[in-house]
């Protein structure tokens, strides 16, 4: 059976989109003229797809992260129940009220009725199921351990999930700070700092330079601040159409990795995503070799996936992962030296997972540092900026106090 997107017509003349399965788009008519529905559209969920091809519904973002989690626990809870794969996919479909995700589970579970593997199912949906995803899952079916696979995949998925809430939940206080900030200063410019100067230009004295300063940057923001949306807008166009030629954004991808503070983040980011990927890949006996490429296909870092093509190559002759790795020069040396424990033991899945951790965990710690510093340095900005307006203010008055005295 396979899966049938539909448009209908209820008995109250309303239009109902869904998904049924079906033998055939005759079939699936069939059934919602039984149901007392008059079908307008029926097409199949899927289009058959090879890698890196969209679904049929291009439209689609896919699945979040947070969907991807919790689907892969589902599955990976009712298999090791002992449930089959087709039945589980069927009662994850019958449950869930989000329509794309029952969409494309419905999909994938007619590949799966229909003789295809379930890594190849999960192909149909490239966006949902990403590269990694779908290596993995064939993996653990060729292994025999889908079930602990998935858990594995679940782990993973779910410790990104969380961390990405963390980050979002922390910068939540410090961007509303930051835009009060913005209110707050553009209002004092453009309503309160003009008719407050505008009583000492009259004077004809010469005005204190902290005035002077805030004059000018007052009257450009009433001349020309409506300017700054767009051009902003038009700066952040460019540089994404820049990125996106291979040439542009190889330099600028080299030059972040060197960058004192943001270089150190990417690289730290890369590396555990890398490692972390390997320690899944290995631990789901795919091999080494294969389980780099599929690693380095992930990494969005388009110099240091290059560095990490190398370093594949120089494995597949014959060399150690300890030394590929330490000529990309980019790997933190604990890291390596865990990776070279590993090697050296036989125990290397093991060790890749636990530097892995080991550089998230370092990772975490360093952004939850910077946003927890970024919150008072904003207030520190904020007080120094209104500190500088009412010195601005205030120091032609206490210039005219002692010309009356």
């Amino acid at each position: 059976m396979a899966a049938f997107e539909y448009t209908a017509l209820t008995d109250s003349g309303r239009k109902s989109r869904g998904t049924l399965e079906a033998d055939s788009a005759r079939a699936a008519r069939q059934q919602l003229r039984a149901k007392g529905m008059v079908p307008l559209e029926v097409s199949a969920a899927t289009e058959s797809a090879g890698e890196g091809s969209a679904s049929l519904f291009a439209g689609s973002p896919g699945l979040s992260v947070k969907h991807l989690a919790l689907l892969t626990r589902q599955i990976a809870t009712l298999l090791r129940a002992g449930i089959p794969l087709e039945e589980t996919l069927g009662a994850i479909a019958s449950q869930t009220r989000n329509h794309k995700i029952r969409r494309i589970v419905l999909a994938v579970r007619g590949k799966v009725l229909e003789g295809h593997s379930f890594a190849q199912a999960l192909g149909s949906f490239p966006r949902a199921f990403p590269k990694l995803y779908r290596a993995t899952v064939e993996a653990g079916e060729h292994s025999g351990h889908l079930d602990a696979v998935l858990e594995r995949l679940g782990d993973y998925t779910e410790n990104q999930q969380k961390f990405r809430q963390k980050v979002q939940l922390a910068l939540i206080y410090p961007a509303v700070l930051v835009f009060v900030c913005i209110l707050v200063v553009t209002g004092l410019m453009v309503y309160v700092v003009p008719d407050v100067i505008e009583v000492f230009t009259g004077t004809g004295q010469v005005l204190p330079l902290p005035t002077r300063i805030l004059m000018a940057v007052s009257d450009f923001i009433s001349a020309w601040g409506w300017l700054v949306p767009p051009a902003l807008a038009m700066l952040i166009a460019a540089t994404i159409y820049l990125l996106r030629r291979p040439a542009i954004r190889y330099r600028f991808h080299h030059r972040l990795l060197e960058m004192p503070m943001i270089g150190w983040l990417v690289r730290g980011s890369q590396s555990a995503r890398y490692v972390g990927t390997l320690a899944i890949l290995t631990g789901s006996s795919v091999p080494l070799v294969q389980a780099m490429g599929i690693a380095s296909g992930v990494m969005s870092n388009d110099f240091l996936k290059e560095r990490l093509q190398v370093a594949q190559k120089s494995v597949r002759e014959g060399g150690s992962l300890r030394k590929a790795l330490e000529d990309v020069e980019y790997f933190p040396p604990m890291m390596i030296y865990m990776i070279a424990s590993g090697e050296s033991s036989g125990t290397l899945d093991e060790m890749l997972g636990r530097a892995a951790e080991s550089q998230e965990q370092d990772l975490q710690g360093a952004v939850t540092a910077f946003v927890s510093l970024f919150e008072p340095a904003m207030l520190l900005l904020m007080a120094g900026i209104v500190l500088f307006i009412v010195m601005a203010i205030m120091m032609p008055i206490m210039s005219m106090n002692q010309l009356v005295v």
